[in-house]
């Protein structure tokens, strides 16, 4: 089978609807829409919960909790792994070398985490806000340095 000798299955086209094209059609006069009424008028769109005026399921029941999102601490997170791939003569890592290699998107509202996947075999200085211990563990072991800063 070749892919110019593919074939739908029979029933999976169908024609377009064509609404407001005559009584005939089966579309025709209301098209499809009901009779008069909010919904019915072009540009309606009713957003959801919204009950007519009356008041609304989610006004009527009680709110409890707390949601943390707006407060949460946002990581950038770079492995060990993709700190041995930079360039051999970059001696000193931080979140700005980190964007210019491409490895994180740009630092703004997030903090920069390195974690411990992958092997380095070159003495680095790392400066990031945490370091996994596995991290610490292995750019350490390499030679390098793991610098906690502005967490």
């Amino acid at each position: 089978m070749k892919l110019h000798e593919l074939k739908n299955v029979p029933g999976a086209v169908h024609r377009k609807k064509r609404v407001g094209c005559g009584e005939g059609g089966g579309h025709g006069k209301t098209s499809g829409r009901g009779g008069k009424g909010q919904s019915a008028r072009s540009g309606s769109s009713i957003r959801p919960g919204f009950e007519g005026g009356q008041m609304p399921l989610y006004r009527k029941l009680p709110h409890r909790g707390f949601n943390n999102y707006n407060f949460r601490a946002a990581y950038a997170t770079v492995n060990v792994g993709d700190l041995a791939k930079l360039d051999a003569s970059i001696t000193e890592v931080n979140a700005g070398v980190l964007v210019k290699a491409g490895l994180v998107r740009d630092i703004d509202d997030t903090q920069l985490k390195i974690l411990g996947d992958g092997e380095i075999g070159r003495a680095l200085k790392v400066t990031a806000a945490k370091f996994s211990a596995s991290a610490k563990e292995k750019i350490e072991k390499a030679g390098g340095q793991a610098i906690v800063v502005g967490a």
